[in-house]
């Protein structure tokens, strides 16, 4: 993994501008575990108040089963996990459900690109697995930055 220093708080602004752009996403945001905290979001999506200890239980890698039981919440709204491959090489990513809301549920993707964390949190009626196949995309963009920003050093 790289450090989060390969990766510039404009490229992280500019996937998430690029991501509610798209119509698809309500919330974006980037995170950190190290230490935990908000590299960008947009600051009218829940995600923009994601806090420390919300990232911190997101991302822990120990007892993660509990995510399963007791659910998460991002931002101040209550999501529950339905599949959890964030930490499976190859994989890294996690699915949730926002649950509570009066105005339904909402599909939220989290994927893990070297030392940083894309959060996305979909429009009401985005279905899960196309909000993972744009955060799929969006992560090898992102990669990409990173890699070449190492390249230019």
């Amino acid at each position: 993994m790289q450090c989060i220093k390969d990766i510039s708080q404009e490229v992280c602004q500019e996937c998430v501008t690029l991501f509610l752009k798209s119509r698809m996403c309500c919330a974006a945001a980037i995170v950190t575990n190290s230490p935990p905290w908000l590299l960008a979001s947009y600051p009218e999506g829940n995600l923009f108040r994601l806090t420390q200890e919300e990232i911190q239980i997101l991302l822990a890698r120990e007892g993660r089963e509990q995510l399963f039981l007791q659910g998460i919440t991002l931002g101040g709204t209550e999501c529950l996990l339905i599949r959890d491959n964030l930490y499976t090489e190859g994989n890294n990513t996690m699915d949730l459900r926002t649950k509570g809301q009066s105005w339904g549920s909402q599909a939220v993707t989290v994927i893990q690109i070297e030392s940083v964390y894309l959060v996305l949190m979909g429009q009401k009626g985005t279905e899960g697995g196309l909000l993972n196949l744009n955060a799929f995309e969006m992560a090898n963009y992102i990669k990409e930055a990173i890699h070449q920003r190492i390249a230019h050093f």
